[in-house]
């Protein structure tokens, strides 16, 4: 299919409205949505979520492109404005996913709020804009795997075609999308039975870089590191590995949280967390 859902809007030649840009747009309001429900289930107001997101979209987009242009370093160092022009691709989730902590981080800080309260807030509604955004890689053809040579494997959602190549690939952009809908629900399940503050964090952490890990291994596409160390399954390990240490201190109680009862509050702590 055509990968631009609207060309030249307004009849200004060039001024295309990407597919891959209406799923993202609809995941970050699906996102949004979803935070803000559990916002007010906690008895927080909906204008804890709006001010976090005007802080996190911005550096989520530039840790995106950050990411990828440090790792594809060649391609920018002769145009240094090459690098603005996001419009010709170049994102990268995990730099997007960086932005958006760095974000949580200030944010927490300017508005006195918990910093694991707040990212467990967030971490169904990120997980859920990487379902849905893995399927703009389905309508740009790309974040696939390798060649599906057997006729009998050629299907989807197995393998997905790749017109360029007029070839089969294993649709690893698929199979990502679907690990992230079985973590999705994992931590909207926790999220209801009332764990911990950072525990979403650590399973996130967890779910995601087994995920990722082993479907980067399967790409085509990978950003390297060292020679044939991909970036993401690198970052995946030591994302394991944090969660791992995280959920320990956790039950442990060496991280732990104390109530919130500042500005965003519109229940008392302790009659919403009897609710």
């Amino acid at each position: 299919m055509n990968r631009y859902a609207i060309e030249n809007l307004f009849g200004i030649q060039g001024l295309n409205i990407a597919w891959y840009g209406v799923i993202i747009a609809s995941g970050l309001l699906l996102g949004i949505f979803l935070a803000t429900l559990r916002a007010r289930k906690r008895g927080w107001s909906a204008d804890l979520v709006l001010d976090f997101i005007l802080i996190a979209v911005p550096l989520a987009i530039i840790g995106a492109r950050l990411y990828y242009v440090a790792f594809e370093w060649d391609q920018y160092a002769g145009n240094l404005g090459s690098i603005f022009a996001i419009n010709k691709g170049g994102l990268a989730i995990y730099g997007a996913v960086i932005g958006g902590f760095l974000a949580a981080f200030i944010f927490s800080k300017a508005a006195k709020f918990p910093f694991l309260k707040l990212i467990d807030l967030v971490i169904p509604s990120l997980i859920l804009g990487q379902v849905m955004g893995r399927w703009g890689n389905f309508i740009n053809q790309e974040a696939f795997g390798a060649l599906v040579s057997n006729p009998n494997l050629q299907f989807f959602p197995l393998a997905v075609y790749i017109r360029s190549l007029g070839e089969w690939h294993q649709a690893t952009f698929f199979y990502e999308s679907c690990w992230n809908t079985i973590l999705f629900v994992v931590t909207l399940l926790l999220g209801r039975k009332g764990v911990k503050d950072g525990t979403l964090l650590a399973t996130y952490f967890i779910g995601y870089g087994i995920g990722r890990a082993i479907i980067e291994g399967l790409r085509t596409d990978s950003l390297y590191l060292f020679g044939t160390v991909r970036v993401s399954q690198a970052l995946s390990a030591v994302l394991v590995v944090v969660g791992v240490v995280l959920l320990i201190l956790i039950k442990k109680g060496v991280v732990k949280t104390k109530p919130y009862d500042g500005k965003y509050c519109v229940i008392p702590a302790e009659d919403a967390a009897a609710e």
